[in-house]
């Protein structure tokens, strides 16, 4: 449409009306304009950013010197999901190394090859069976992907960037291909999963993530980039395996390993200003420091100590309205919360500063939202009558006289503290399998809610506090169970379910991370993950809740994850943070209503469809 005197439209009417009409703005576009490419014939086909495989046109085959080299049938993207989908179901028992390689693993195999050839088919498999696949391209399978990496490496993904090249990360970031990166997650391979330090192994935890903010997010897959950081292992096991593919000396420490990261952070936001860097697995000692040390200079988070607060808020604001009561009630809660890593003080952070806000911020509420949690790590209850208290851990540290008017003291173990505090809820963060014992959830009998709640929140799976059959075994049908990893629900007899509910980081950082993109806002605050937290936790409906279902169902994860950045964003409005993307500046951001700012979000998700190729010469 031409811009002429006749219309007499305004600057910002004729922007609405283009970003909002049937053309989709330049993100989505992308999926659908000719793309230029400079390749042609089998260098095409072996390319998996524009390989179409079957899906190639004849026109486009005579046009990139491809006729010949396919099969004469042209098939359309839904054909080829269908052939692939049959194909996977025959192979899966086929791709399995031996009697020992699980399953879930063979399935992984059989998606890495198709990733590995044909990208936009790999996402729409992903997307469309994202319930069934979620756990394979992420927890619990990735966990065993990065156990295994080392003999599952057949091509890179990513890139590593290790002690060895210090000095030389700012060139080496233009060895990436991308002209533009929207986000980066980075590990250091200290902590994947409760599985402890896999060292270089732990890209695989990166590549996943990334799967997910491309499925759930429509973050464009061409401007995403797993990242390692290999600065050693202190595993001793690869330190002597002759096949390890990282460097095989010890960790670094201390003012050396900043410096590395000091310097790949530099590295990345100097080509890339706008990039959104997602810190993933980095154990406790590092991940608040690094937390703090950048937060306030770069767009960057921490997935394990925000996102995984985000969720446990979410869910336990869902058990409040569970049990038929307003969220304003959460301060009310006793929590005895398991584990005492990066994970659990940042629920612990997060939790209390969502009492606190409720209660009205003042030094009082906050104190109050404090003595609401009970801390037991691996050394039993935290008291300030403990020697050398993690810093992190000392707020929470409970006051000696005060355990022993309850009876507690320094050092009790988990059931003498749940047997004595009588909680509402038992938050496992702990990444030790089978924590809450048989005991443990009789003892949760005497809690004096009427509804309580178990979070068994560790990945993997052999790492949760406990299974959903052994929950609802001990304690019935009238309580609220979630867990990190997939469970199925319960079968409780006579018609009556156990709902298992997953209570998984992918509900909130690919919204987070979407929300940050669109807004342009330059820091990712507190206030954008409470509001992330608070979209979650009201997205359920109070039927939905008080049959007990707290976390929605990983099939709706594009609407959840489209609600999440527009709170994000909205939030950024809120904080005066909000900088505008591409076309649409801060000031067009801030005028959107709430429908025309869902319809921003959703026309700047990418999704995965074929584009129209056409080759130029260099």
């Amino acid at each position: 449409m031409g811009i002429g005197n006749t219309l007499r439209l305004s600057s910002r009417m004729l922007h609405r009306r283009i970003l909002y009409s049937s053309a989709r703005s330049f993100t989505t576009t992308e999926g659908h304009r000719p793309t230029i490419v400079h390749k042609r014939s089998l260098d095409i086909l072996h390319d998996p950013w524009f390989n179409k495989g079957t899906a190639f046109t004849m026109t486009e085959r005579d046009r990139l010197d491809l006729r010949g080299l396919l099969p004469p049938s042209v098939m359309d993207s839904e054909q080829q999901i269908q052939r692939f989908m049959t194909d996977l179901k025959r192979l899966e028992e086929q791709a399995r190394d031996g009697p020992s390689d699980p399953n879930a693993l063979a399935k992984w195999r059989i998606l890495n090859r198709l990733h590995d050839r044909n990208e936009t088919m790999y996402y729409k498999v992903l997307i469309a069976n994202i319930e069934e696949y979620a756990p394979i391209v992420y927890t619990p399978t990735v966990g065993l992907v990065c156990q295994n990496y080392s003999g599952l490496f057949r091509r890179p993904r990513g890139m590593y960037f290790s002690s060895e090249d210090r000095g030389e990360m700012m060139s080496m970031v233009y060895n990436w291909p991308a002209e533009q990166v929207d986000m980066i997650v980075v590990t250091d391979g200290s902590r994947i999963l409760g599985l402890g330090d896999l060292g270089i192994h732990g890209i695989g935890i990166s590549v996943g993530k990334l799967d997910l903010y491309v499925a759930a997010a429509g973050i464009n897959p061409q401007r995403v980039l797993p990242v390692m950081i290999d600065v050693g292992t202190n595993n001793e096991k690869l330190l002597k395996d002759p096949l390890y593919l990282g460097l095989q000396q010890h960790r670094l420490e201390n003012d050396e390993y900043i410096e590395v990261i000091d310097e790949f952070m530099e590295a990345v936001f100097t080509r890339w200003p706008h990039v959104i860097v997602q810190f993933e697995d980095f154990q406790s000692k590092w991940a608040f420091k690094l937390l703090q040390r950048y937060r306030s200079r770069y767009r960057m988070f921490n997935d394990d100590v925000q996102g995984t607060a985000g969720v446990a808020i979410a869910g336990l604001l869902g058990a409040v309205r569970a049990q038929g009561r307003p969220m304003l009630d959460f301060p009310k809660m006793k929590i005895v919360v398991a584990g005492a890593g990066s994970a659990g003080i940042g629920v612990l952070n997060t939790a209390r500063k969502t009492m606190a806000r409720m209660l009205g911020n003042t030094e009082t509420a906050f104190e109050s939202a404090q003595s609401q949690f009970w801390v037991v790590d691996a050394q039993g209850l935290i008291t300030e009558g403990r020697d050398n208290i993690d810093p992190e851990a000392l707020p929470f540290a409970r006051k000696t006289k005060e355990m022993e008017r309850q009876g507690l003291k320094e050092g009790a173990s988990l059931v003498e503290v749940v047997r004595e505090v009588k909680p509402d809820v038992l938050l496992g963060l702990s990444a030790v399998g089978g924590l809450f014992s048989k005991e443990v959830l009789e003892a949760m009998k005497g809690s004096t809610s009427t509804r309580p709640a178990i979070f068994a929140m560790s990945n993997p799976t052999k790492n949760a506090e406990c299974t959903a059959q052994e929950a609802f075994s001990i304690l019935g049908d009238n309580i609220i169970f979630a867990s990190g990893s997939p469970f199925k629900n319960v079968d409780l007899g006579n018609g009556h379910v156990g709902h298992c509910n997953q209570g998984n980081n992918m509900y909130l950082f690919p919204g987070i991370g979407l929300g940050v993109l669109l807004s342009g806002t330059p820091i990712v605050s507190d206030g954008m993950l409470q509001a992330a937290a608070e979209c979650l936790a009201a997205y359920m409906s109070e039927e939905e809740v008080l049959k007990g279902i707290i976390y929605p169902p990983i099939s709706r994860i594009r609407d959840i994850t489209k609600r999440i950045a527009a709170a994000v964003i909205k939030e950024a409005i809120e904080e005066d943070l909000v900088g505008g993307y591409r076309e649409m500046d801060a000031r067009e951001l801030k005028k959107l209503n709430e429908e025309e700012l869902m319809a921003y979000v959703e026309n700047n998700m990418w999704s995965p469809e074929y584009p129209t190729l056409v080759y130029k010469d260099d």
